[in-house]
């Protein structure tokens, strides 16, 4: 070691000046003139009080979080309620829907079942009418031969009669009656 390098290298002296630097100004327990650095020591109302404050802390995240919790739970719920509403109105309008489009077929048999029957009806009123007017034309029919037969045979005696002369009728009894002019 050389004479000028000291106790403590040769530097020493700044190693000393670093070290009360560091111990009175720069970052010690004591600034300068001996007073604290730094905050006070907390008393026992201020170490009580920031118990209080810390235990108020948690208490309100625990109240935060139950809240959110608890506002999550329900717009969960409030979700599913209504996802069940939808469905509910959904099946309610198919199931309307379902009976409309039955009354609606419904309808539409009991439409076309009627214009058969409408058909039918026409047809068949046709039928009577043109039953009902073949009948009456075979009852004149039958009247015009009868009257033809008639006419027929009268026709038929006058001609048998004109062809005998003279002709007087006899009475049911069989003799000939008295005439007023004398035979």
């Amino acid at each position: 070691m050389a004479d000028n390098e000291g106790m403590y290298g040769g530097n020493g002296f700044f190693w000393v000046f670093a070290l009360l630097l560091l111990m009175y100004g720069g970052g010690g327990a004591f600034g300068f003139g001996g007073r604290p650095m730094g905050p006070e020591p907390a008393g026992a109302d201020q170490v009580n009080q920031g118990f209080m404050n810390q235990n108020l802390q948690q208490i309100a995240l625990s109240s935060a979080n139950n809240n959110y919790e608890t506002a999550r739970l329900i717009q969960t719920q409030t979700s599913e309620l209504m996802n069940q509403n939808n469905t509910n109105l959904i099946n309610a309008i198919q199931g309307f829907n379902q009976v409309n489009l039955g009354l609606q077929n419904q309808t539409n048999v009991l439409s076309q079942q009627l214009m058969g029957l409408q058909a039918k009806l026409d047809t068949c009123c046709c039928e009577i009418k043109t039953q009902m007017l073949q009948n009456r034309y075979e009852d004149e029919r039958a009247k015009n031969v009868a009257l033809a037969g008639e006419i027929s045979n009268f026709q038929q005696s006058q001609y048998i009669l004109g062809q005998m002369g003279r002709w007087v009728a006899w009475l049911g009894s069989g003799t000939q009656p008295a005439t007023s002019s004398g035979t």
